[in-house]
């Protein structure tokens, strides 16, 4: 097998790193030292401590993402209305099948997802471009025509929630597996409890004041 080329390198230990500490604890320093590189190789392939989270952050989210627009367009091309289900299953799919529970890769991405949703630092939030625009807002507007009722700040929630209700059960099946079972949850029977769980939750009626 090949050794991974210093770009590589350099990208899997800020994978890690930026999960465990988040992108403020994290210091090219560390990054570099776990990678086996020099603090000048960061600068040379990346230009920045930013633009190497935005590095790290579209390799983990590019095939997620090309596995959503696949989904909704399967669906678009059936019926111009997908139900509430079927968009809850082609959005939140695509992060089982990457972010398996039983491997370590799985949930190290699952933290990284959940630390891009809750680090305050703007640049482990603020490294999307018209990829990531064009998916959200592609979703966005399936979920808008299938619940008509909700406000557009309420469905954003509710989006944003699917991301977060997925990556933790990810991430907490490989750390705590289920009570009772000598083995991590079995894929398909978490990928069905937390898809019936997400669509009940998306499909609730509108919070009112």
């Amino acid at each position: 097998m090949a050794t991974p080329d210093t770009r590589t390198q350099i990208l899997d230990a800020a994978e890690q790193l930026f999960a465990e500490h988040g992108y403020s604890g994290t210091s090219i320093r560390a990054i570099t030292k776990l990678a086996g590189a020099n603090l000048a190789a960061v600068g040379y392939h990346f230009g920045s401590k930013a633009d190497l989270m935005g590095a790290v952050a579209r390799r983990a989210t590019e095939p997620i993402n090309a596995a959503q627009c696949a989904g909704l367009d399967t669906l678009l091309a059936r019926t111009p209305d997908p139900t509430v289900g079927e968009l809850v299953e082609a959005f939140a799919g695509p992060l089982f099948d990457a972010l398996p529970g039983g491997d370590e890769g799985g949930a190290r991405r699952s933290r990284l997802i959940v630390m891009i949703l809750s680090d305050p630092a703007e640049a482990a939030r603020g490294w999307t471009g018209p990829a990531e625009d064009t998916v959200r807002d592609r979703y966005f507007a399936a979920f808008a025509r299938a619940l008509p009722g909700l406000s557009p700040q309420e469905l954003w929630f509710r989006m944003r929630g699917i991301l977060a209700v997925t990556s933790v059960d990810r991430l907490q099946v490989h750390q705590h597996p289920t009570p009772g079972c000598d083995s991590p949850t079995p894929g398909e029977a978490a990928r069905h409890w937390a898809l019936t769980f997400l669509t009940a939750a998306v499909s609730a009626p509108p919070t009112r004041p």
